[in-house]
C-alpha cells in the first residue's frame, strides 16, 4: 500500500511537472537548432562522423518522433492526469461549499474585515446591504446564523478550475497531434503547367499517396526583380473529380487551397527550357495550345499553320521576352516579339491571330492533411480560456453578518480571495465604505 502511495505521489508531484517541462524545453531547442529529417550525409558533413553516429543512436534527426521524446510527453500527460485527480476534488468542494454555514468565529478572524454599527434594525439593515451589493454586481443570499442574519456573495468561483482546464487542453492538443500523426500526412509534388496529378509523395519516405481527386496546374506566373530574382509567384490550380471541375483557386505563399481536408501550399517553382504557346485564329475562333522546346516548331495536323520559339531574352533562369515565329496557309512567315506571358493581337497576311507565349514552369506544392487540426484548435481555445481564468480571475467571497446586541445593530463584513489579494483588498475597502454609508 505504501509503495502504491509512493507511485501515486511521484506522478502527482509538481516537481515532476517542472522537470518534465524543463527537459521538453531543452530538447525542443535542440530540435530547432539541429535540422530535422535530413540525410545521414548532411549530418556527417556538418557535425562529423562520430557526432552523426550519436545523433542516429538518439534519433536526433527525427527527434519529435523518437521514443524518448514521446516518453516525455507521455510522462507529462500522466502527471497532468494524476495531478488533476489528486487536487480537483478539493477545488470543487470549495466551489460547491455552503458558505452560509461559515462559523462567525472564522469571519471574525479573517484579515479582511470591517465592523460598524447600523442605525437601522437587523431586518432593514439586511435589506439595505443586500440592495447595495446587488447594485455593485454582488448577487447574494442570506440565512439565519448565530442569532443574526448572514449574507454571502461571491464572484468567479469557477476560476478555480482554470488550471484544470489548462491540463485538459494540453491533453486534447496531444490527442490532436496523435490523430494528425496517425491519419494525416505531409508531402510535396512538382506539377508542370497544364498537367495534373492524383497523388503526392511524402517527405520522409517518398511514398506515393493517392489524393482521391485530381489537381491540375493551369498556369504559373512569376514576377521578377530587375536582377532576375523572383519577387512573387502564383499558381492557378483546378481540382477535378470525375473529370468535372469542383474547385479553382489562385494560390500564393500563405494563401493555400484546401479541399476535403487536404491543403496545397505554394512553396517553390522550377523553370523549364520549354514554352507554352497559344495561337488563336480570331476569325474561326480555333485555338491551338502547344508545349514547345526551344527552337522547335509545332506543325498543326490538317493545317498549314506552323509556329515555334526562335529566340528569347533571359534574366537569370527566367525568360523575360520571347520571339515567336509563325507561318500559315499564306506561305509567308513572320516574327513577333512578346513579353513573357503577354497576349498580343497580330495581323498576318490578312488573318488576325491572338498569340501568347510564356516560359513553362512547374509549380512546387507542399501538401498537408491533418485530421487532428480541429482537435488541436479546440485544445488551444480551451488553453486560452483556462489561462485567462487562472491568471486574470480570482474567486472572491464576501460575508456580512448582522446581529443585534445590547440594543444595537452590529455589522461585520469579511472577505477573501484566492489570488490577486492586493487588488481585492482595494475592492473590499471601497465596497465596505459604500455599504457602511
Amino acid at each position: 500500500m505504501n509503495q502504491s502511495n509512493s507511485v501515486w505521489a511521484f506522478f502527482a508531484s509538481v516537481k515532476l511537472a517542472l522537470v518534465t517541462l524543463f527537459f521538453l524545453a531543452i530538447t525542443s531547442i535542440i530540435g530547432t537548432v539541429i535540422p530535422q529529417k535530413e540525410t545521414a550525409q548532411v549530418y556527417i558533413d556538418t557535425y562529423g562522423q562520430n557526432t552523426a553516429n550519436l545523433f542516429q543512436i538518439f534519433s536526433i534527426p527525427d527527434m519529435y518522433n523518437s521514443w524518448w521524446f514521446l516518453g516525455l510527453l507521455a510522462l507529462l500527460s500522466a502527471n497532468l492526469i494524476v495531478c488533476s485527480i489528486e487536487r480537483f476534488p478539493a477545488a470543487w468542494a470549495i466551489i460547491k461549499a455552503d458558505n452560509l454555514a461559515t462559523p462567525l468565529k472564522r469571519l471574525q478572524q479573517m484579515r479582511l474585515r470591517r465592523e460598524w454599527t447600523s442605525a437601522l434594525n437587523v431586518s432593514d439593515t439586511e435589506a439595505t446591504l443586500a440592495a447595495t451589493l446587488n447594485t455593485n454586481g454582488w448577487k447574494n443570499q442570506s440565512r439565519q446564523k448565530d442569532s443574526g442574519r448572514l449574507l454571502f456573495s461571491q464572484k468567479a468561483p469557477m476560476s478555480r478550475t482554470g488550471v484544470y482546464i489548462v491540463h485538459i487542453s494540453i491533453l486534447i492538443i496531444f490527442v490532436g497531434a496523435i490523430i494528425g500523426e496517425m491519419f494525416g500526412y505531409k508531402g510535396s509534388v512538382m506539377l508542370p503547367e497544364t498537367q495534373s496529378t492524383e497523388q503526392i509523395y511524402t517527405f520522409r519516405t517518398n511514398e506515393a499517396i493517392p489524393l482521391g481527386f485530381e489537381v491540375r496546374c493551369d498556369l504559373f506566373e512569376i514576377e521578377l526583380y530587375d536582377n532576375g530574382m523572383a519577387k512573387a509567384y502564383r499558381s492557378e490550380l483546378t481540382v477535378l473529380e470525375n473529370n468535372e471541375i469542383v474547385r479553382q483557386k489562385t494560390i500564393v505563399v500563405n494563401d493555400p487551397l484546401t479541399y476535403k481536408g487536404v491543403t496545397f501550399y505554394q512553396s517553390s517553382y522550377q523553370p523549364y527550357q520549354s514554352f507554352v504557346v497559344t495561337v488563336s485564329d480570331m476569325t474561326s475562333a480555333k485555338k491551338i495550345q502547344a508545349i514547345l522546346p526551344y527552337q522547335q516548331q509545332h506543325v498543326e495536323p490538317n493545317s498549314d499553320l506552323r509556329f515555334g520559339i526562335i529566340n528569347a531574352k533571359t534574366a537569370g533562369q527566367s525568360v523575360t521576352d520571347i520571339k515567336l515565329w509563325l507561318k500559315d496557309q499564306s506561305g509567308v512567315s513572320g516574327n513577333y516579339w512578346l513579353s513573357d506571358g503577354e497576349q498580343k493581337i497580330i495581323e498576318h497576311e490578312g488573318t488576325t491571330y491572338l498569340i501568347a507565349a510564356k516560359q513553362m514552369y512547374a509549380t512546387g506544392l507542399q501538401i498537408a492533411k491533418d485530421p487532428g487540426v480541429w482537435t488541436v484548435y479546440v485544445g488551444f481555445t480551451l488553453m486560452i480560456i483556462g489561462l485567462l481564468m487562472a491568471f486574470f480571475m480570482s474567486h472572491r467571497r464576501l460575508w456580512i453578518h448582522i446581529r443585534e446586541e445590547d440594543g444595537k445593530t452590529l455589522v461585520l463584513m469579511s472577505g477573501s480571495a484566492n489570488k490577486n489579494r492586493g487588488a481585492f483588498e482595494k475592492t473590499f475597502s471601497a465596497l465596505a465604505d459604500q455599504v457602511q454609508k
